[in-house]
């Protein structure tokens, strides 16, 4: 391993805990929407993980890791639960590499198809105490669709499985806007989650991405998509269902029961700092921002030799910081702390975007209440558009 790098990393004033995030760049199969960094494997290498091991136990050294006590791990992918047995000893080894906080959120990634109650089980006696489970939707005909690898069934299963594992705090990924699907399959879908009394649901909606199946078929008119409209009553549907079932958006598509919020995700959006180890991780401390290589095979080659398989890194300037929080604090449903930002910045959005802010708040579409800056219930349906004029 390299030297330990200089001290480029200072405090910031005020700064919160961060968390530590681990990409497993694997999957059964990749799915026709994804354009995550993920690749598709029947036996994930071994180089991966010894790869990352050495990197854990490296930044654990690191000055700047052993001066904070880090809140949160996220081991996200790719498809983690796809090393089996291994990932619970990956994350023992974070727990002891690092410094967490007293009661960590320990987040691992998993696909239904992939997890059995002895893995879970194991998961959970290594410190996994939240689980995330991809499931898309509760119709094999959508699942198949989405080019999914498991089965409604499967889906189900996994999430009984995870419960007799000891696992009380799960979330369920859903999607909507999917190729053949009406509003009424959304509704199935989500009654059909909530019957399982999650204490979290993400739910997105689909987006096209540049340079996947998805795209292809669309410039080709082979993909049939549900039309604005029904779009937008599913995305209504989801924030009244939710709501009523105890679980109230606390995100642009994120639902949890009091209590539930993702902290890991949370730091994100609050532009925290943040580790991210793994193949095409992205790191942010105290300002600080790189990357590592994307692909596994070259990670793994330049960490063998003793070499950091960095990619690129920039110290962002001040007023990038800002917006980045004003833009990333807006995606919450309780929007960004005018206080805080002016502590962290010196700085204010009205300041900042001046006459562009007093249209946004006009429209409706932003409002300041009890000295936050939030979007406002008309908004929050149209908030790409919204951030998009404030990056």
């Amino acid at each position: 391993m390299p030297e330990p790098m200089s001290t480029v990393f200072t405090p910031v004033s005020g700064e919160e805990p961060p968390g530590l995030y681990l990409h497993i760049p694997f999957c059964k199969s990749r799915c026709a929407y994804c354009s995550f960094n993920s690749y598709a494997c029947k036996s994930p290498p071994g180089a991966y993980l010894t790869a990352l091991v050495d990197q854990i136990r490296y930044w654990g050294a690191q000055q700047w890791c052993r001066e904070r006590i880090f809140s949160t791990l996220f081991v996200g992918g790719g498809t983690p639960t796809i090393y089996g047995e291994e990932l619970a000893a990956l994350v023992n080894l974070c727990l002891k590499s690092f410094t967490f906080a007293e009661e960590p959120e320990v987040t691992v990634e998993a696909n239904p198809n992939t997890v059995t109650v002895p893995m879970l089980t194991s998961l959970r006696r290594a410190g996994v105490n939240r689980l995330s489970l991809g499931v898309q939707a509760f119709s094999d005909r959508l699942l198949g669709a989405l080019g999914r690898s498991h089965t409604k069934g499967e889906a189900c299963a996994a999430i009984k499985a995870a419960r007799e594992a000891g696992f009380a705090n799960i979330n369920l990924d859903l999607m909507y806007g999917l190729p053949g699907q009406r509003a009424t399959d959304w509704r199935e879908s989500l009654d059909q989650a909530l019957a399982f009394g999650p204490e979290h649901l993400a739910c997105y909606e689909l987006t096209i991405e540049e340079e996947t199946p998805f795209a292809q078929m669309v410039e080709k008119g082979a993909l049939i998509l549900p039309g604005e409209e029904e779009v937008l009553a599913m995305a209504a549907l989801t924030h009244d269902l939710l709501a009523q079932a105890g679980l109230p958006r606390y995100e642009i598509s994120n639902y949890a029961a009091p209590g539930n919020q993702c902290r890991h995700n949370r730091n994100y959006w609050r532009n925290g700092s943040y580790l991210g180890l793994g193949a095409g991780a992205v790191s942010s401390l105290s300002g600080f921002r790189f990357s590592t290589v994307e692909e596994p095979e070259l990670f793994a080659a330049l960490v063998h030799k003793g070499e950091l398989p960095l990619d690129e890194g920039e110290c962002l300037p001040l007023a990038a910081r800002f917006r980045e929080s004003v833009v990333m604090g807006l995606r919450m449903t309780e929007g960004v702390s005018l206080a805080r930002l002016q502590r962290r910045f010196g700085l204010t959005p009205a300041g900042y975007y001046g006459k562009m802010l007093e249209e946004l708040q006009q429209q409706g579409l932003v409002e300041v209440c009890h000295d936050r800056l939030r979007l406002s219930e008309a908004g929050l349906p149209v908030a790409n558009q919204v951030l998009s004029r404030l990056v």
